[in-house]
């Protein structure tokens, strides 16, 4: 960890970071049910209180802040570890909200059962250059029935209009993000640990047909007991996934070879982001200890669409 330096501490379940223009970064607190933004100095605001469990954000085509609700989960703590085990008594039920950054008003944007869709766990999002995002849920885990549920991939308008589930089934996905030409659908599965590439046809629609599953082509897999979580692309193209287990985070080609392994000190290492005028500060998701890290990154970040 010596190249890290510690921005934030005390956050409960850290994810998905969202750097803004002024050093300050936006992450959700999943155990806490609220956004906060981090500042420079360590200092915490909270930016709006959601319920659930909060849990991927991007920035929409009208600046609002765009998340992923996961409904909640119940959480255990050991070793100095906060850890998500299985759904939360009070689960609040799967939706994707929409977040005024300056009033901290939320909005339910889509339900589970809007326009024929389930949703259990929403998790991460991304858009693209069509006022619209990709999204994927992640399901729930219920330990009192022994039952995980079986989940997909979704698509939707950023005005509220329209929502498809485009892949079904996919195996409990996590992280998403798009190539740097937007042609390229990356998800990353946790349980399997592989990072899946979809090929996108049009707006919302992949290649139904691309692998011997599927939709999806597994593009990499690690050897060992190791979980992926979420996902960033670099501007070159490099898919970076975060790897619980090993703690860190896996750097793949666009071809499925793995470029580095960039090694933090938590076992639930999460998410990662770009920020900074040369996007080369990369921010993680420390979440099972609470903290959010930064360091100079060996290559430029994609700026997102927003």
């Amino acid at each position: 960890m010596s190249d890290w330096t510690t921005m934030t501490t005390g956050l409960r379940f850290p994810e998905g970071p969202v750097a803004c223009a002024d050093a300050s970064v936006i992450v959700t607190e999943i155990e806490a049910g609220r956004i906060t933004r981090c500042l420079p100095d360590g200092s915490t605001r909270t930016v709006a209180e959601t319920g659930g469990g909060p849990n991927g954000l991007a920035f929409g085509p009208d600046g609002m802040l765009y998340c992923c609700n996961n409904g909640g989960f119940d959480y255990v703590e050991a070793g100095g570890l906060l850890i998500p085990h299985g759904i939360a008594a009070d689960y609040s039920g799967g939706r994707i909200e929409r977040i005024d950054v300056a009033t901290g008003n939320v909005e339910i944007l889509y339900n589970s059962g809007d326009f024929g869709c389930v949703l259990r766990g929403p998790n991460d999002i991304v858009f693209d250059g069509h006022d619209g995002f990709w999204f994927t849920d992640h399901g729930k885990n219920d330990l009192s029935t022994r039952a995980r549920d079986i989940t997909g991939i979704f698509y939707a308008k950023a005005d509220g209009s329209f929502m498809q589930e485009v892949v079904w089934p996919s195996e409990n996905p996590n992280g998403v993000g798009l190539s740097p030409d937007g042609k390229i659908l990356y998800a990353a599965e946790t349980y399997t640990c592989r990072l899946m590439a979809f090929s996108v046809t049009e707006p919302g629609r992949v290649d139904l047909s691309a692998g011997l599953g599927g939709a999806g082509i597994p593009l990499y897999r690690p050897a060992g007991y190791k979980f992926f979580d979420s996902l960033g692309v670099e501007a070159g193209g490099n898919v970076c996934v975060a790897t619980i287990g090993e703690s860190g985070i896996s750097v793949v080609s666009p071809v499925g070879e793995l470029v580095e392994f960039v090694a933090t000190d938590d076992p639930f290492t999460t998410n990662i982001c770009w920020g900074g005028a040369d996007m080369t500060t990369a921010y993680v998701t420390l979440s099972g200890t609470g903290r959010l890290v930064k360091r100079t990154w060996a290559r430029p970040g994609l700026r997102l669409m927003h």
